[in-house]
């Protein structure tokens, strides 16, 4: 059974760059304004990957206008940690930081296993579809928490 929607959702992994933009995106496609959605990376030293874009595209998420941005950078712009209900961390090195970063909040922070697919693939074709994965990780994740998508195409 899923389970209510937060109020405020924060998506992290360790660039901004490829799987919390992706989850960003899609839970606001799917579940429109009802939560507070945004993403952080443990670091933020590279721009929205390519692949990211297209294959969200072809799900109808819009993430070419994504500005990656760290945990550091989110607070220094005015959004704190705090404010959040629930942050989900997608790789290991950003549930260290959140958890790190939450341990004097009661905040609930989740880890869910969401595959890395930079590098993967030796073609175009073969890195789409590593990124389609992650992408329909995320999608299965979404829906298993939280119910189908309430927004359609």
């Amino acid at each position: 059974m899923p389970h209510r929607l937060p109020q405020s959702v924060l998506f992290c992994c360790d660039h901004n760059a490829v799987r919390s933009p992706m989850a960003e995106g899609i839970m606001k496609r799917f579940y429109g304004t009802d939560t507070y959605v945004q993403s952080v990376g443990v670091f933020n030293d590279l721009e929205i990957d390519g692949f990211a874009i297209a294959v969200c595209t072809e799900i109808g998420v819009e993430l070419s206008r994504h500005r990656s941005r760290s945990f550091d950078e989110m607070e220094r712009m005015g959004d704190a940690l705090s404010s959040f209900d629930l942050v989900v961390a997608l790789s290991p090195a950003s549930q260290r930081r959140a958890l790190d970063l939450t341990r004097f909040y009661h905040l609930h922070v989740e880890y869910w296993p969401i595959m890395d697919p930079t590098g993967l693939g030796e073609n175009r074709e073969q890195k789409l579809n590593a990124y389609r994965q992650s992408r329909d990780q995320i999608v299965n994740e979404l829906t298993g928490h939280w119910g189908p998508p309430r927004i359609t195409a």
